[in-house]
């Protein structure tokens, strides 16, 4: 039985099998996996769990072997339930609600096979809720993480009254317009889900209130409406289920901007093969200044028009051409959809036409990597004379914190205002309208331009700000905001 207990679709170890049978283990990285040492080493041992999905043939033979992480339970859910629950609904339908990513015209498409791919949804949350249940000490604390398990609270609310639950969404929150558009009984089922929660937290104050005002009643059915007092605070949100008289129960809707470890960050940055891809890139760009984006290939990120913006700089300002390459990482995503296998496969052609158009023979002006590469990423984080982070609409987006963190120069941050980390760096950052690709273009001149001094600057304050709440910090103020209800 576990006291404090954290919920994820991927969890903080995977297996693969070796040629001889035997399993490999790789630990993960990154925030989740910081943040929960940090959660553990508030208890002693045996007294946390992560309670995680087993994502491929490995994991689910390491289930079949009893072969088990300290601390970790690892859920072999039916590959096809799974594969309808993640790619079905949580990556093709709620992802695209509250990114607004939508090709109305043509999408979404709430059909039977929607709803069969929804019941998946449901035996995928409810064996999370379960398995929580099962494993919790009376009174213990419950942190869920991510729209994959939306329904997560509502049902273990059910199984476990006794439990202080949290659930935090990383993602941006539908706005009202977007959630009308899903079948009333669905989205009255992910709200209340939402709502068995004690502490719901996201990355901003704007998507706390996008989700209070999709819980409204112009959302929900007259029987079934999240009852939200008129200037309700963002602590202490009352709400009932149905019209009328009836018992209430109360969530807390905060705003937790995460931030990064500084000081792990610059560590990693400055290891030995860091370092070696450091001199290797700065080989290949010379004395030029570069303009730096790392992202994963989500349609959410908006690639092309940074590119646009990009090819429009050089036709703009040809003071720049063979004095800026632009050092582009783009991780694959999702590439069992075709959307976004799509979606890389033009980021690529966009960065060979930019390079036909304007390329010499000492000069490529994109330098891009399709490839998982962290280490790639430092060095160019470490290289970065402007950071561009431009996505139509992100949850919070740390690479926009993590480069002014490690840059070692300095940078200009060019920054969307579409990105959840703009209210917190807005004033140090140059800001853009993700649409606008000739704003965005002139705002890399800005960037590019920039005195050495604004610039040390304003890195400072970037990263200072980034640094304000480190995931370990950010994990245990949700803890111990649960642990005082």
């Amino acid at each position: 039985m576990a006291s404090v207990l954290l919920a994820s679709n991927r969890g903080p170890v995977s297996y693969s099998v070796r040629d001889d049978g035997t399993l490999d283990t790789r630990r993960g990285g990154g925030g989740l996996v910081s943040g929960l040492s940090a959660v553990s080493s508030q208890g002693s041992a045996g007294e946390t769990l992560w309670v995680c999905a087993a994502l491929g043939d490995g994991d689910r033979e390491a289930v079949r072997r009893g072969v088990a992480e300290p601390g970790v339970r690892m859920l072999d859910i039916d590959p096809e339930t799974y594969a309808d629950a993640y790619n079905g609904i949580a990556n093709s339908v709620l992802w695209f609600l509250h990114h607004h990513l939508y090709e109305i015209p043509r999408e979404p498409v709430f059909d039977a096979a929607f709803r069969r791919r929804w019941e998946s949804y449901r035996r995928y949350n409810r064996a999370f809720a379960e398995a929580l249940a099962e494993a919790a000490d009376d009174g213990a604390v419950v942190l869920v993480q991510d729209y994959h398990l939306a329904l997560v609270p509502g049902m273990l609310r059910e199984l476990r009254p006794d439990l202080r639950i949290g659930h935090f969404t990383h993602t941006p929150w539908a706005d009202s317009a977007y959630a009308r558009m899903v079948p009333r009984d669905i989205w009255e089922e992910l709200v209340w889900g939402m709502l068995g929660a004690d502490e719901l937290g996201f990355h901003t104050p704007l998507w706390g209130a996008a989700f209070m005002s999709s819980a409204s009643m112009d959302t929900m059915s007259g029987t079934a409406m999240a009852s939200f007092p008129a200037g309700s605070p963002w602590r202490g949100v009352e709400h009932r289920r149905g019209p009328g008289p009836g018992p209430k129960r109360t969530t807390d809707v905060v705003a937790r901007p995460l931030g990064v470890d500084g000081d792990d960050l610059r560590a990693l940055a400055h290891r030995p093969e860091v370092d070696d891809r450091l001199a290797r890139l700065r080989a290949e760009v010379g004395d030029r200044r570069t303009i730096v984006r790392v992202d994963r290939t989500e349609l959410s990120k908006n690639i092309l028009r940074g590119l646009m913006a990009y090819r429009e700089l050089l036709t703009a300002h040809p003071e720049w051409r063979d004095r800026v390459v632009h050092l582009a990482s783009a991780y694959p995503s999702r590439q069992d959809l075709e959307s976004y296998r799509t979606y890389t496969a033009s980021v690529v052609a966009l960065a060979e036409e930019i390079n036909a158009e304007f390329g010499t023979a000492d000069w490529q002006p994109v330098l891009l990597s399709v490839e998982d590469d962290f280490t790639r990423s430092l060095a160019a984080y470490r290289l970065a004379d402007v950071a561009l982070v431009n996505p139509v609409r992100d949850g919070m987006n740390l690479v926009a914190k993590e480069i002014p963190v490690v840059s070692d120069a300095g940078c200009a941050l060019v920054l969307s205002r579409e990105a959840g980390a703009y209210e917190e760096l807005r004033e140090d950052a140059i800001t853009v309208n993700p649409f606008d690709v000739t704003e965005t273009a002139e705002a890399l001149h800005r960037a590019l331009s920039m005195p050495a001094g604004e610039r040390a600057e304003r890195t400072k304050r970037l990263a200072a700000a980034a640094t304000a709440l480190p995931p370990q910090r950010w994990f245990l103020d949700q803890l111990e905001s649960l642990r005082n209800r």
